[in-house]
């Protein structure tokens, strides 16, 4: 694992390194526990009330806090979290990956017990599978028709818009649904359930996708399990990224350690999982793709199990099923660097003209920011005496070679030093490839809200180690959340309007501008070194 490179790609000094790994364990630390006081204080402009009985489940004080402290306590838990990673990821601090596994995993279980908070999501995932339970279609039937059932009628800002959740999600929801029956509380919980089991069975891919090398393992506990930015927002926040994460962790495990047949068959049909999750996870798919180009008939049965999959979810969710996505997709979220765009262009151009532009422009953006970042792939990272193979895992170390019979000369032990890189992009594995890609689309998308990186970090995760792209992730995931203090209107204390109409609005997608250009210099920079330097 490379830890020495600075974003901008320069050293880091050891002395430097040192006081990172000394700040980095307190401040994730921190970070997690202020994200578990959130919950446990209760009702609160960061976490919607809970209609139901108070024993059930999920669990709080109900303190009654102040917006004022709460979105403080939020604040810092950004900022605590994003600075204690990126140090993290740049230090010497080298704790036992089980232990980044596993604490992160019981702040997870912990956060299932609390209300969720940082958004009112949660809230709409229970009306719409409150619908689903009861013989309507989420997909044609917002939640405002039902004002007066006890689940349906929770919903805060969206109780006019219909589901935009793929089919397994609404699963899920109706799942919960059921066993929850007129208790928002008890079908919060049963989603936060499912939630917690995602979260970790995820990390638990992930460890074991990286288990040749301790450091890659260890890297992986941060991006993912330890990650205190994706603990506010996919544990805490309880968002359905978090299953759709889980299905593509699941599928690419599949793809590299399957063999056969059954492999493919069942990579697919985990691809197919995560697209009715969610649509945009399909792009995890071209990580594949790209790997299995030159084997036609492996290539053609994942492609075929996963649009088999794909087809009999959303064909079986029946025909209002993308209506919404449709409508979203010529959406412009206020936190993106497109919202100064949009407003310049309706200027120009009037209400509703920009519409066209951003999206040609968005795909534009996505085209070369996954061209440049591509070129600037280094190659995998060598572990100790090991190497990348097809699927991104680290073969084991190379043992150390014998003493020649001829010759008094000692062993030659296995290098211990930090991992070096070839530029090998054609034979990139396929997490890598899809990093590339949902990284350069979440950059790209006019629509993006924090939690959607989720995806980026566990694809990182289980990809060689690269430590300019993790930081430009990890930049854009805290400048992101940021802008949502908290991801509601309600209950936010009127004299902190500013946290949207300055953060939110100006200060976020001017600053994300910002970041994505240097992500394009710092790509060009890098594409044309790895072309220069001698393979």
């Amino acid at each position: 694992m490379t830890q020495d490179t600075a974003v901008a790609g320069g050293p880091v000094r050891h002395g430097a390194r040192d006081a990172l790994g000394v700040f980095a364990p307190v401040a994730i630390g921190l970070s997690a526990g202020l994200t578990v006081l959130i919950g446990l204080l209760g009702p609160s402009a960061m976490a919607p009330g809970l209609p139901g009985p108070s024993w059930h489940p999920p669990y709080s004080l109900n303190a009654g806090p102040g917006g004022h402290l709460v979105i403080a306590l939020a604040a810092a838990a950004i900022a605590l979290g994003g600075t204690g990673l990126a140090a993290a990821l740049r230090s010497r601090w080298r704790p036992d990956p089980r232990l980044l596994l596993w604490a992160g995993s019981a702040v997870a279980a912990l956060l299932a017990l609390l209300p969720p908070s940082g958004s009112a999501d949660h809230l709409n995932y229970a009306a719409y599978g409150r619908l689903a339970a009861l013989g309507r279609d989420p997909y044609a039937v917002a939640p405002a028709a039902f004002p007066g059932d006890p689940v349906a009628g929770a919903v805060e800002e969206w109780a006019g818009v219909t589901s935009v959740y793929g089919p397994v999600a609404t699963a899920v929801q109706a799942l919960a649904s059921l066993a929850g029956g007129d208790s928002v509380r008890l079908t919060v919980f049963g989603m936060a359930l499912f939630n917690a089991a995602a979260f970790v069975g995820t990390g638990l891919l992930l460890h074991r996708l990286t288990a040749a090398d301790a450091d890659l393992q260890r890297r992986a506990a941060l991006l993912w399990t330890a990650n205190p930015l994706m603990i506010y927002h996919l544990s805490a926040g309880m968002h359905v990224d978090t299953m759709a994460v889980a299905c593509m962790a699941a599928a690419l495990f599949a793809f590299s350690s399957l063999r056969g047949a059954a492999g493919g068959a069942t990579s697919g049909v985990l691809l197919g999982l995560g697209i009715g999750v969610k649509l945009n996870a399909g792009l995890v798919a071209l990580g594949p793709a790209w790997e299995l180009r030159r084997r036609p008939g492996r290539l053609v049965l994942v492609a075929g199990t996963a649009t088999a999959t794909v087809a009999a979810v959303y064909g079986i969710a029946g025909p209002h099923v993308l209506d919404q996505v449709g409508a979203a997709s010529r959406k412009v979220s206020l936190g993106t660097p497109w919202q100064p765009v949009k407003l310049a262009l309706q200027s120009l151009f009037g209400p509703g003209a920009y519409a066209v532009w951003i999206q040609a422009g968005s795909v534009l953006l996505l085209a070369a920011l996954a061209w440049l970042v591509f070129r600037a792939v280094p190659g995998g990272p060598i572990g100790p005496g090991g190497a990348v193979p097809a699927g991104g895992r680290l073969l084991p170390p190379t043992p150390p070679v014998p003493p020649s019979p001829s010759t008094s000369t000692p062993p030659v032990p296995p290098s211990t030093s930090a991992p070096v890189r070839r530029p090998v992009p054609p034979e990139a594995p396929a997490p890598l490839v899809a990093a590339v890609i949902v990284v350069a689309w979440l950059f790209a998308a006019p629509y993006a809200l924090p939690w959607y990186d989720g995806l980026a970090f566990a694809l990182l995760a289980a990809a060689p180690a690269w430590p300019a792209l993790e930081g430009f992730v990890v930049a854009r995931t805290a400048i992101l959340s940021l802008g949502y203090l908290p991801a509601r209107e309600a209950l936010r204390p009127d004299d902190l309007l500013w946290l949207k109409t300055v953060v939110r609005q100006q200060v976020v997608p001017w600053s994300l501008l910002a970041l994505t250009a240097a992500l394009l210099w710092w790509a060009a920079r890098a594409g044309a070194r790895a072309r220069r330097r001698p393979a």
